[in-house]
């Protein structure tokens, strides 16, 4: 079995691609990263490297298992390594993320798996699980393809914005509707207040003051 490595190209699967690799597959999973918010958008806005999707730990050999037979899935060596392993070789409580998804035919990255957690009633915010979204607002489907909100990405990019998320922030976070943009606020200022998306959600002089604290 050949053994990718981390100069290996990247050729991502589209997210209608993914749809219907994994279609009638009995388990959770949906489109997560800057895919996602370019999805609920309807354009693109920056050029993404990666096709992300999420899984709960519960499915994520289900959704392995239901890719073609010349795929496998992969997982990070250690924190502060890029060498992989097998995923079937990495010790079962172990939690290497992401798992990565290589195509042997093309000899290339094609997806990258997000392990996420969740109850029957909600997702998790995996580094709080204080913070929750019913599963009926977390996960959307946009014609066919089960899709993070973008309330929720936003979140997984609040503890330390790089200049992209910036640009994600800045054209995904004007177009939420109140109760979204009020429920990803409410999270920055409990969850991530030394974020630096913060201090502009707590300003009453930036744009993007809480909504939740505005004079009706």
């Amino acid at each position: 079995m050949t053994t990718p490595t981390a100069a290996t190209p990247e050729v991502p699967l589209s997210p209608e691609q993914v749809a219907g690799l994994l279609a009638g597959l009995d388990a959770r999973w949906w489109l997560s990263g800057g895919k996602a918010l370019d999805r609920w958008l309807g354009r693109e806005i920056r050029d993404r490297p990666n096709t992300d999707i999420s899984v709960l730990p519960r499915d994520l050999n289900a959704v392995v298992s239901a890719l073609p037979a010349h795929y496998s899935a992969w997982a990070p060596a250690g924190d502060d390594t890029d060498e992989v392993i097998a995923l079937t070789e990495a010790a079962e409580n172990a939690d290497l993320q992401p798992v990565r998804i290589y195509d042997a035919e093309q000899d290339a990255w094609v997806l990258r798996i997000n392990v996420e957690d969740g109850i029957d009633r909600a997702w998790l915010y995996r580094r709080d699980p204080r913070l929750q979204l019913p599963w009926d607002q977390a996960v959307l489907d946009l014609d066919g393809v089960p899709t993070g909100a973008p309330q929720m990405q936003l979140v997984w990019k609040t503890l330390r914005p790089r200049p992209e998320d910036e640009l994600d922030k800045d054209a995904v976070l004007p177009e939420l509707d109140e109760p979204a943009r009020a429920w990803w606020e409410r999270a920055v200022l409990s969850i991530h207040p030394h974020s630096t998306w913060a201090i502009h959600v707590r300003s009453p002089f930036a744009p993007a003051k809480a909504s939740w604290n505005k004079r009706r």
